[in-house]
């Protein structure tokens, strides 16, 4: 009788089909699209968690990844790995955090601020390095709770609030007038046919100051493409970013509990443009800066 059995649960006739050929449709779809369709039905459910469609859904590099990371990454089937690699793991020595887009499957990683380009970074008077080693491992639940570190300069005393930590340092700002980060990242290491853009994941000290306006010149290039906008990592105090629309850019609130902004945006074709190359400097406006803590850069698809 219709309304009975298969059909009752929302099916129809296509829960009828062999749980591999419904394995294989869904393989065809996304992630995201997977698991709704696992509330269909028994069948649909069941053909969603199969390692088939999710070994689809994983880069065709995973296990060069795996091979890649600092600590062994467990797992009892595709599934449980596909989100598992959705949480950052630390690979290449923790000078990256490596993670999977979750509703698309696509590469995203962060390079650590030891692998960027930061000037003056090793001159103590105006960089301080803070080793964390106890935050590598993101996914301690302990991690959760904000991790208080008051460090004393000569200009002030900043008490720090650092949530959900992915490298093992992260490096302080303490006082420049020229003020130029930057790093790269090859770009085969990302997804092929995929538009990304470029972020810097920063915190700001209790007493920072100099990094509103005037803008700082944020820029990306790989190969013949560059771009460059002015954007500002503080407002002026007011509220206000500046006469320029640009310098609101994309500065947001993350989940983490950290602050990002958007460099710019690229398209990674075939993965044989060389590195792509990102950077935030002030270097013509000389005033004091302090107060940036920054945790690093990323890259991850546009949504």
């Amino acid at each position: 009788m219709a309304g009975r059995g298969e059909e009752s649960e929302g099916s129809g006739h296509i829960g009828r089909l062999p749980e591999d050929c419904i394995s294989h449709v869904l393989s065809l779809t996304t992630p995201r699209d997977s698991c709704r369709a696992a509330l269909v039905s028994a069948a649909f459910r069941s053909a969603a968690s199969s390692d088939a469609v999710w070994e689809r859904f994983l880069p065709s590099d995973y296990q060069s990844i795996l091979s890649r990371a600092v600590d062994p990454v467990e797992f009892s089937s595709t599934r449980e790995l596909y989100f598992r690699l959705c949480d950052s793991i630390l690979v290449d020595g923790g000078r990256l955090s490596f993670q999977l887009e979750r509703s698309t499957g696509r590469k995203c990683y962060m390079i650590c601020p030891r692998s960027m380009r930061i000037i003056w970074g090793n001159e103590p008077q105006y960089w301080r390095w803070i080793s964390l080693p106890e935050s590598r491992n993101v996914h301690d639940p302990s991690l959760l709770d904000v991790v208080y570190i008051v460090i004393t300069i000569p200009l002030s005393t900043w008490k720090i609030a650092l949530l959900g930590i992915r490298f093992a340092e992260v490096a302080v700002l303490l006082a420049v007038c020229w003020f130029d980060i930057g790093g790269r990242i090859d770009c085969q290491l990302l997804s092929l046919r995929t538009t990304y853009a470029a972020y810097l994941v920063f915190k700001f000290a209790s007493r920072s100051f100099g990094l509103g306006p005037p803008p700082q010149l944020a820029s990306v290039k790989l190969g013949a493409y560059a771009s460059e906008i002015n954007v500002c990592l503080q407002d002026d105090g007011d509220g206000n970013d500046g006469d320029d629309l640009e310098e609101r850019r994309r500065r947001r609130l993350r989940d983490d509990g950290w602050m990002e902004i958007e460099l710019g945006e690229f398209y990674n074709d075939e993965g044989n443009g060389g590195d792509v190359e990102m950077g935030l400097m002030q270097v013509r406006a000389l005033h004091w800066k302090s107060g940036l803590i920054v945790q690093g850069l990323e890259v991850r698809p546009k949504i």
